[in-house]
């Protein structure tokens, strides 16, 4: 059995455990509130963009605009947005998982892979692999539009210069507080919304006519519809980075009373075991004087 000074130093250092992980829980919950609310102003955006994209490129042939361009798809690029930050329970984890079996689906068909990774999770995670070709990090604290549009134009640029023929994101999609899972969306090439979805068209009530022309649009829209796709991705999984990680720290600091609990019953059988020794002893000698 422990000595009570090593069972006390235990319970010392596990009390000062739980106080960071529920200060953690708390900054957490701070963050949250915050990505959370800058996550669901942007979903109307994203929805009515995709509403807009849907409208204008339904009666457009695919291969019409570079970004648009079909073709066979030899080289696969995954843009894998991860956070920077660890303590957030297996949210990466799942994250790289996802990306891990498409790349070894992908392979196993004879394509070639590259990945784009924002965040240093997913760097960290595939480093190893070799395949890892553009990387952003530290940006996932405090990212705005003017970043997501970076990384936009680098995969544009690369899908049109033919170094890859298919471009999807990965990244943590937000449910809720409690739920958050990996998803996967297609970026490039920009298919019409029926084709993407694998539904018809939603039904219209006419017809639009556009002012300028519908090709003058779709080539200042295009590339503003990466921008909304790869920012609502980076939205999405800093929410649910910070619900992760409050849930994490939440399970840790309970984790950490029980810790606690254990170790007072372990500390006060040790204290019993002592004092019962000590009694022995002086029955024993007190015996031993008759």
């Amino acid at each position: 059995m422990a000595t009570l000074k090593e069972v006390k130093t235990k319970i010392g250092a596990v009390k000062k455990t739980a106080q960071i992980t529920k200060a953690m829980n708390m900054v957490a919950a701070a963050k949250l509130r915050g990505a959370q609310q800058k996550m669901e102003d942007f979903r109307p955006y994203a929805s009515q963009f995709n509403q807009a994209m849907s409208s204008l490129s339904a009666n457009m042939d695919a291969g019409q605009f570079p970004l648009m361009d079909v073709r066979d798809v030899k080289t696969l690029e995954l843009v894998l947005v991860t956070s920077d930050r660890g303590l957030c329970g297996s949210f990466n984890a799942n994250i790289v998982k996802m990306a891990e079996k498409l790349i070894k689906e992908a392979e196993a068909a004879g394509k070639k892979v590259t990945v784009v990774c924002v965040g240093k999770k997913g760097e960290r995670a595939l480093r190893k692999t070799g395949k890892i070709r553009k990387t952003y990090k530290d940006i996932m604290g405090t990212f705005q539009m003017f970043n997501a549009r970076a990384i936009a134009q680098d995969i544009a640029a690369n899908f049109i210069a033919g170094e890859a023929d298919e471009v999807r994101v990965l990244y943590g999609s937000f449910r809720s507080v409690a739920v958050q899972r990996p998803a996967e969306e297609m970026l490039l090439p920009v298919s019409p919304a029926a084709e993407t979805a694998g539904e018809a068209a939603p039904a219209s009530s006419g017809d639009y006519i556009y002012e300028p022309s519908t090709n003058e649009i779709m080539e200042v829209l295009l590339p503003l519809y990466m921008n909304v796709v790869v920012y609502h991705a980076m939205l999405e999984t800093g929410a649910s980075e910070q619900a992760a990680r409050m849930t994490a720290m939440d399970n840790a600091t309970r984790a950490c009373k029980d810790m606690i609990a254990h170790l007072t019953l372990l500390y006060n059988k040790a204290r019993q075991s002592g004092i019962t020794a000590e009694l022995m002893d002086i029955v024993g000698g007190a015996e031993a004087l008759k």
